[in-house]
C-alpha cells in the first residue's frame, strides 16, 4: 500500500468534517463560519470521538496562508477612493464606536479580574464587527439598498483599517509591555511612513504594470500575477518588521483601484473559500469545550457587552454626526457582533504568548452567539425605533430633527483650511517619497552597486548621485511648487496680517527640503567631497531646473490616472452618480429566475409601477447609458437604478424572485424540444405569442415557427399564430404534454 503524507490525510479529515458541518449549518440557515469552527472542534485534540489530525504544525501553516488570502480579498474590497467616499458620517461614527468599545472591553476584562494584557486584547476583539455576517444578513433580509446600509458598509471600512493597525500596535505592545512608550511611538511613525510609501509606490507602479501587459492578461495569468504581488508584499512587509496580514491587505487595496479588481475577486473566490475553510477549522481546533463550560459566565457577560455596547455606541455616534434617529438605531443594531478579525486578533495574542488560554475560546464563542443574534437584531431595529419615538417628548423629537437637518447641510470651507490642507498633503507625500528613495538607496541600491558593478570604492558616491536624480522632481515640488494660486493671492492681498503666516508656510517647506538634502549628503558623501557635491548640484539645478516641473507633472498625472482608473472605468460603464433629493443609486444583477427577465423596460413600466428609473445597463463589456424603452433585461445584466428606500425595496421583488415563488429546477431529462401543429385543436389561432400565455403554461419558449416552408427562428413575442403553422417549443416536457392533451380534449368536446 502506498504511503500517504500526513498532510493529505489531515486535509481529508478536515474537509470531510467541514463538508458535513457546513451542510448542516446551511440547512439551519446559520453562517457557514460556525460550521467550520464546529468542524475544528470535532477534529481537534480536545475532542476524542472523531479522528484527530496528526500534524497540527502543517495545518497551522495552511491556516496562515488562509489569513493572507482572507486579508488580500478583504483589501480587494477596499481602496483609497472608497475611504474618501466613506465621508465624515461613517468615519466619525466608526471612530466613536471603536474608541468606546476598546475602552469598554478593557474595563470588562479588568472587572472580571483578568490581566492587563488580556483586557487590552479583549478591547481589540470586541471593537471589530463581522463584514461576512452583516453582508449575508442584509442579502437575506433584502435591505442592502436602504440608506442606512451604506453607513454600515462605511463603518465596516473604517473598522477594517483599524483592525489592520491593531495587529501592528498590539504586536508592539506585546513586546514593549507599555502602552505609552517610545517603542509604541516609533512603531506608529514607522507604520505611517511605510503605509504612505507602499500606497504611493504601489498605486504608481502596479496599475502601470498591468496596463502595459493587458494584451497578454488572461484569467490564468491574472490570478498568478495577483497572488505573486500579494506574496511579494507579504515578504516585504515581514522583512521590515510588520505582519504578513498587513502586507496582504495593502496589496489587495492597491489592486482594488485597478480595472481588474472585480475580475481578481472572482478568480480568487475558490482559493479564498478553500484556505478560509482551513483557517476557520484551525480556529475551532484551538477550542477546548471544557473551557467553554468553565467560562460560561464570562462568555455571557462579554456577549451582552458586545450586543448592548455596539448597539448603543454606534447609535449615539450616528446621532452625534447628524443621522436621523431611525437610521442611527438601524445602523447600531446591524453592527452588534464580532467576527473574522476578532479571531485573528485572538490568535495573535496566543502566538505571542501574551494572553491567557481562555481568551481565545471566549472570543470564538461570543462571535458564534452574536452571529446567531444579528438577523434578529436587524429585524428588531424597526419596532425598537417606533417604541423609542413613542417615548420621546415632542420637544426632543423636534430637536433631533432640527439637529439632523442642520448637520447634513453643506458647509463652506475657509480659504485657510483649504490652503493648509493642500500644504500638509504635499509635504507629507513628497517627504515620504524622498525618505523612501534614500532608504532604498542606502539599504538595497548601494550594496548592489558595491557587489555587482564597481566594487566598494565609489559605490556610495554613485548611489548618492543616482538618489539625487531620483528625488529632484519631488524636492522641487516640496520646496517650490505653487499651491492653489487663486486662494494664495486672495489671502495675500486681503490683509497684511496674513502675509506672515503665508511666508512661514513657504519657509517651513524650504527647511524640510534642506533637512532632507543634508540627510542625503550625510548618508552618501564624506566631508571632503561636500564642496564638490554642492557645486555639481548647483550646476545641475541651473541646467535641469526648468524641466523638473514637467517631470513632476508627468509623474503626478500618471499617479492620478492610476488612482482613479477603476472609478473612471465604472463611470464609463454605469454612468455618473446622480442623486436627486432623497433618492440614491443602487446596483442590481438580473437573476436568471427574475420575474422581469426577458421583458422590455416599456413592458415592465418601472417608473409607473415602482417609481424608479434605470440609468444604465451593463452587459458584458458593453454599457448602455439611459437605455431605451424597448431594451430588454437579460440574465447577468448589471443595472443602475435610482429610487428611494421604499421604491427600491418594492423593486427588488422584480429582480430577486421571492423564495416561495421560485420554481424548482427541472432535471435534464425533463426538458425537451417538442413540435406542435397549429390545427383546429389549437386554441390560440390569430393570437400573438405574448397574449397566448404559452410560456407561463408550459415553462417553455417558442424557439421557431415553420410557416409555408419558411422557418422563423426565435420569433418576436408579437408574432401571431396562423393555421398550418408548426411550432417548435422548448421547455418542461411534462407541462408541454399536458398542454397538448388539453388541446385534444377541447377538440373532442
Amino acid at each position: 500500500m502506498a504511503h500517504l503524507p500526513n498532510l493529505i490525510i489531515d486535509l481529508a479529515i478536515i474537509l470531510g468534517t467541514a463538508a458535513v458541518t457546513t451542510l448542516l449549518f446551511k440547512w439551519l440557515k446559520q453562517p457557514l463560519v460556525l460550521g467550520y469552527i464546529l468542524a475544528g472542534v470535532l477534529v481537534g485534540p480536545k475532542f476524542s470521538l472523531f479522528p484527530t489530525i496528526s500534524d497540527p504544525a502543517t495545518i497551522r501553516i495552511w491556516a496562515d496562508i488562509g489569513v493572507i488570502v482572507l486579508l488580500f480579498s478583504l483589501g480587494l474590497e477596499f481602496n483609497i477612493k472608497k475611504l474618501v467616499k466613506v465621508g465624515g458620517t461613517a468615519s466619525m461614527t466608526g471612530v466613536i464606536e471603536i474608541s468606546a468599545m476598546v475602552l469598554l472591553g478593557y474595563l470588562t476584562g479588568m472587572c472580571l479580574g483578568w490581566s492587563t494584557m488580556d483586557s487590552i486584547f479583549l478591547g481589540g476583539i470586541v471593537c471589530i464587527s463581522s463584514t461576512t455576517i452583516i453582508i449575508r444578513a442584509f442579502d437575506e433580509l433584502g435591505i442592502k439598498t436602504q440608506q442606512f446600509a451604506g453607513i454600515v458598509f462605511g463603518i465596516l471600512v473604517i473598522e477594517d483599517i483599524v483592525a489592520v493597525l491593531l495587529l501592528v500596535l498590539l504586536s508592539t505592545l506585546a513586546v514593549s509591555k507599555q502602552f505609552f512608550s517610545a517603542e509604541m511611538l516609533v512603531a506608529i511613525m514607522k507604520l505611517a511612513f511605510f503605509l504612505v510609501i507602499w500606497f504611493l509606490g504601489g498605486i504608481f507602479l502596479v496599475p502601470s504594470l498591468l496596463r502595459s501587459g493587458r494584451k497578454f492578461i488572461t484569467d490564468e495569468t491574472l490570478l498568478i500575477i495577483s497572488l505573486a504581488l500579494c506574496l511579494l508584499m507579504v515578504v516585504f512587509a515581514t522583512s521590515v518588521g510588520f505582519s504578513p496580514a498587513l502586507g496582504a491587505f495593502i496589496m489587495g487595496s492597491i489592486l482594488a483601484g485597478t480595472i481588474y479588481a472585480e475580475r481578481i475577486e472572482h478568480l480568487l473566490t475558490s482559493i479564498k473559500d478553500l484556505f478560509g475553510a482551513v483557517f476557520f477549522v484551525s480556529v475551532g481546533m484551538l477550542i477546548d469545550p471544557a473551557l467553554l463550560i468553565e467560562y460560561a459566565g464570562p462568555i455571557a457577560i462579554v456577549t451582552v457587552v458586545v450586543i448592548l455596547g455596539k448597539s448603543i455606541f454606534v447609535t449615539l455616534g450616528a446621532l452625534v454626526v447628524g443621522q436621523p434617529l431611525k437610521q442611527s438605531i438601524q445602523t447600531g443594531m446591524s453592527l452588534a457582533q464580532i467576527g473574522e478579525f476578532s479571531f485573528i486578533i485572538a490568535t495573535l495574542g496566543l502566538n505571542l504568548k501574551v494572553t491567557s488560554g481562555f481568551l481565545y475560546p471566549i472570543a470564538v464563542a461570543v462571535s458564534a452567539l452574536t452571529a446567531f443574534t444579528t438577523p434578529y437584531m436587524i429585524k428588531a431595529s424597526g419596532p425598537l425605533c417606533t417604541w423609542v419615538e413613542s417615548k420621546l417628548s415632542p420637544r426632543t423629537k423636534l430637536f433631533l430633527t432640527a439637529y439632523s437637518s442642520g448637520a447634513q447641510t453643506i458647509g463652506s470651507v475657509s480659504d485657510w483650511y483649504q490652503l493648509l490642507r493642500e500644504h500638509i498633503q504635499i509635504i507629507i507625500v513628497n517627504t515620504a517619497v524622498i525618505l523612501g528613495i534614500i532608504l532604498l538607496a542606502s539599504r538595497w541600491l548601494m550594496p548592489l552597486i558595491a557587489e555587482e558593478i564597481i566594487g566598494s570604492p565609489g559605490a556610495d558616491i554613485l548611489t548618492g548621485f543616482l538618489s539625487i536624480l531620483l528625488m529632484a522632481p519631488f524636492l522641487w515640488a516640496l520646496v517650490l511648487k505653487r499651491i492653489n494660486r487663486p486662494v494664495y493671492t486672495r489671502l495675500w492681498t486681503e490683509r497684511r496680517a496674513y502675509r506672515g503666516p503665508l511666508v512661514t508656510l513657504a519657509i517651513a517647506r524650504g527647511v524640510i527640503g534642506l533637512g532632507l538634502v543634508l540627510l542625503l549628503l550625510q548618508q552618501f558623501f564624506s566631508v571632503s567631497l561636500l564642496l564638490f557635491v554642492v557645486v555639481v548640484l548647483t550646476g545641475g539645478w541651473l541646467v535641469m531646473g526648468k524641466r523638473l516641473p514637467l517631470i513632476y507633472e508627468l509623474i503626478e498625472k500618471r499617479f492620478l490616472v492610476n488612482l482613479n482608473s477603476r472609478q473612471i472605468y465604472q463611470e464609463n460603464r454605469m454612468g455618473r452618480n446622480l442623486l436627486p433629493w432623497d433618492a440614491h443609486l443602487s446596483y442590481f444583477e438580473v437573476n436568471a429566475e427574475s420575474p422581469g427577465v426577458g421583458s422590455t423596460l416599456a413592458e415592465l413600466a418601472l417608473r409607473e409601477k415602482y417609481g424608479v428609473n434605470v440609468i444604465s445597463i451593463a452587459r458584458g463589456s458593453v454599457t448602455m447609458l439611459v437605455p431605451g424603452r424597448n431594451e430588454r433585461l437579460f440574465p447577468g445584466d448589471k443595472i443602475a437604478v435610482i429610487g428611494t428606500d421604499k421604491q427600491l425595496e418594492h423593486f427588488i421583488s422584480l429582480i430577486e424572485p421571492a423564495k416561495k415563488e421560485k420554481v424548482q429546477a427541472t432535471s435534464a431529462q425533463e426538458i425537451s424540444l417538442q413540435k406542435i401543429a397549429v390545427d383546429e385543436s389549437f386554441p390560440y389561432i390569430d393570437q400573438s405569442i405574448r397574449n397566448s400565455g404559452i410560456r407561463e403554461k408550459t415553462q417553455g419558449l417558442i424557439v421557431g415557427i415553420e410557416r409555408k416552408g419558411t422557418r422563423i427562428l426565435n420569433p418576436d413575442s408579437t408574432t401571431f399564430f396562423l393555421p398550418g403553422d408548426v411550432i417548435w417549443l422548448a421547455g418542461n416536457t411534462k407541462l408541454i404534454k399536458e398542454f397538448q392533451r388539453e388541446n385534444r380534449l377541447r377538440t373532442m368536446q
